[in-house]
């Protein structure tokens, strides 16, 4: 049986990442626990860095990002406005305050490859643009001329050249943004363009 988290070095193939200390993580979308909706994530030694469980019968408006012992990284948080949804970042599990906010892009005049808006205190710092569905999207810094910070894309098995579909894809994360941060607009992009 094809791993989804083989073990391989961490190293970046220049295709694949702008530098090569950027982390890959492999992003699978399955909770560890029985009966429950979420997330687990492994970085490039096959260890799990990231977890999120959501039993099936809570309400999807509250989701947080755990480390691999379980303790809150970021809470997500979803606001309903009249112009669609806004989807809260908050460091740990506190609810003030939030990091930054992603906004959906419903604007038809607009880039049509955006996906998302990420701000923080009204100012724009990053933009998403791609396809989740196709597992083929990056996030750009607006404040950095647009340079690629993270990346998502599909994963293809080591062994026979196959590919393992939408539920495992891989996160690639450049040093200029935190992982945990990357993995929470992942996780907000699942909500926007994900249905269930």
């Amino acid at each position: 049986m094809t791993k989804v988290h083989p073990k391989f070095p961490n190293t970046c193939e220049e295709s694949l990442c702008d530098s090569k200390a950027a982390v890959v993580l492999t992003v699978w979308r399955k909770s560890l626990l029985f009966n429950c909706d979420g997330f687990t994530v492994y970085n490039s030694n096959g260890n799990l860095v990231f977890r999120v469980d959501n039993y099936m019968n809570s309400t999807r408006d509250n989701i947080v990002l755990m480390d691999a012992s379980g303790l809150p990284l970021l809470s997500i948080r979803r606001k309903k406005l009249s112009m669609g949804d806004c989807w809260a970042v908050y460091d740990g599990e506190t609810q003030r305050d939030p990091i930054f906010t992603a906004k959906k892009n419903v604007s038809i005049l607009t880039n049509k490859r955006s996906l998302a808006w990420v701000s923080a205190k009204k100012t724009i710092l990053y933009e998403v643009e791609g396809s989740y569905g196709q597992r083929s999207c990056k996030i750009v810094d607006v404040r950095r001329n647009k340079r690629k910070t993270a990346e998502i894309k599909r994963k293809d098995a080591m062994v026979g050249g196959g590919s393992f579909g939408k539920d495992v894809f891989k996160l690639i994360v450049e040093p200029e943004m935190e992982p945990r941060v990357a993995m929470a607009l992942t996780i907000i992009l699942d909500k926007m363009f994900r249905s269930y």
